[in-house]
């Protein structure tokens, strides 16, 4: 679905992704390991279309998305859930819920029906649907930006760092509902620091250093694996 090929990217002097070749395929769920400063965030604003890459080759089921705006890779089946939520904290949640449907606008009752979907994944939001964004707790928010996401109608989800900041008991809740967003069919590349909980849920694995990827494997193999384990999970 998803093919990165000797992918770079500069930002002026400091080259910041280095030869990246990566795949995601149709149905996956695969997980970028890395520590913060590693590139995982500037890897997924190329494949997004928000910075352009200085070499490679990036496509998604066949179509080359180097050089389409944000809002073309968009509207191809490419959405991506940033990290920090980056939510309209004044708008309310149904309103900004809505701001993710904006590419198809058109489609009202195709956005009708999406909306029950995203809000039977997360019911909360549905009692929360006339509060301001910016009033709910963390891991509320967290909903309301994947929420956002999945109106766009994602064959591909890209979530970064969908963990940070939030309680351990709400981390559980949110990679278990990444899962079944997964099972009912939507492909998912998961940049996270919570290694083990991705691993969890996840068929494959990268590890990215320094703009690099180091290392790849499926997730018995990423779990087993004592440098990964010392590096992102702990003994």
């Amino acid at each position: 679905m998803l093919q990165l090929e000797n992918v770079d990217v500069c930002y002026g002097s400091f080259k910041a992704l280095t030869d990246i070749s990566m795949t995601v395929d149709t149905g996956e769920l695969v997980v970028l390991l890395g520590a913060n400063g590693a590139g995982k965030t500037t890897l997924f604003n190329a494949i997004s279309g928000l910075v352009k890459p200085t070499g490679g080759d990036i496509r998604f089921e066949d179509k080359h998305l180097n050089g389409m705006k944000p809002s073309a890779v968009v509207s191809g089946g490419v959405v991506q859930c940033a990290e920090g939520r980056k939510l309209f904290p004044q708008m309310s949640v149904q309103q900004n819920l809505m701001m993710g449907a904006y590419v198809h606008r058109r489609d009202r009752e195709g956005n009708r029906k999406r909306l029950n979907e995203v809000l039977e994944l997360f019911p909360i939001l549905e009692d929360k649907a006339s509060q301001p964004a910016g009033s709910l707790s963390g891991g509320q928010q967290q909903m309301v930006a994947i929420g956002r996401a999945m109106m766009s109608r994602p064959r591909l989800l890209i979530l970064d760092e969908p963990s940070l900041g939030l309680a351990p008991l709400v981390v559980r809740q949110m990679f278990e509902t990444i899962r079944q967003i997964n099972s009912l069919g939507t492909t998912v590349l998961l940049a996270e620091q919570n290694a083990f909980a991705a691993l969890k849920i996840a068929d494959r694995a990268y590890v990215m250093e320094n703009g690099r990827l180091v290392m790849d494997g499926d997730r018995e193999t990423m779990l087993g694996n004592e440098e990964v384990r010392k590096a992102y999970i702990g003994a």
